[in-house]
């Protein structure tokens, strides 16, 4: 079988990760295999949410990690390549300097794409999953610096809005006080009285259902996610991850990533959240293969 090999690098505010994988069929629908995950833990956060700018020290180790990312390519002799950078970049008042550098030196072109594309590269791989189309979803994904919030009624997408709220954004206190109240109004204003689950993408959210100990899409009800969040949030962050074996630098966004989908959920009367562990890569390795047709 001659598969293309394509590789997705995201480059998000609490890590960066490059997805190597190919597309294969199952049934009447295509999947992502993947082949390999690397993830580095640079969180530009730190530096655009609290001086606006990418530090010299972070955009060294960028550029590192953009030539290892090369290297990986090459073993895994990549047919095709996309690099996206979501909230942290995009708002790094030197974005465009980093962005040449990393092209000069690794030879990656890195595309800062808006919250409303990211919405739809980490939607399209939706159809890959095997979702009740007679239901209505309210799409979630938190990331560390924005919330993409995405309405889905008989299997398409009605609304989308990407809102700037974040894991590591609420770790600097860099988050509105009245960003809870915004997303409320357009919960209240876009979603009508129906019954909706939700659908949770992001590293936070993978973890949370990881610890439920529930199969691939049987759903996490409101009291369970509330259950594991009470337990987490009163580890410290050494027992995090010795005792749930978590990175460290997923131990202290968790507590606020878990408290944005919770308080989401509860806004928009959720009882129960599919956690379909798929992300912006995937996303990204999708289209590619959906251009090729």
């Amino acid at each position: 079988m001659n598969l293309k090999t394509y590789a997705a690098i995201d480059i998000g505010s609490n890590a960066g990760r490059m997805l190597v994988g190919h597309i294969l069929p199952s049934n009447d629908h295509h999947y992502v295999r993947k082949l390999s995950l690397t993830r580095v833990p640079i969180r530009l956060g730190d530096d655009v949410f609290e001086k606006g700018r990418i530090s010299d020290k972070k955009i060294k180790l960028l550029v590192k990690a953009f030539k290892a990312f090369k290297h990986l390519m090459d073993i895994y002799k990549v047919d095709e390549y996309r690099a996206c950078a979501t909230s942290a970049m995009r708002e790094a008042d030197n974005s465009k300097e980093v962005v040449a550098k990393i092209k000069k030196e690794s030879g990656i072109e890195l595309e800062l794409i808006s919250g409303s594309k990211e919405a739809d590269l980490i939607f399209s791989t939706l159809p890959t999953q095997k979702l009740d189309v007679s239901l209505n979803y309210l799409f979630i994904d938190v990331g560390g610096g924005s919330t993409e919030l995405t309405i889905i009624k008989d299997g398409a997408r009605v609304k989308s809005k990407s809102f700037e709220i974040g894991s590591v954004r609420s770790l600097k206190g860099k988050v509105n006080d009245e960003i809870f109240e915004d997303i409320g109004k357009w919960i209240e204003g876009k979603m009508e009285d129906d019954e909706y689950y939700g659908i949770g993408t992001g590293g936070n959210i993978n973890n949370i259902y990881k610890q439920s100990g529930l199969s691939y899409m049987e759903p996490l009800k409101m009291d369970k996610f509330l259950e594991i969040y009470t337990s987490i949030k009163e580890m410290s962050e050494e027992d995090r991850m010795n005792k749930l074996r978590m990175k460290p630098d997923r131990v202290d966004v968790i507590v606020p990533a878990s408290k944005i989908y919770l308080h989401i959920m509860k806004m928009a009367g959720i009882k129960a959240i599919y956690v379909p562990k798929l992300g912006l890569a995937d996303g990204m390795i999708y289209t590619m293969h959906l251009d090729q047709q």
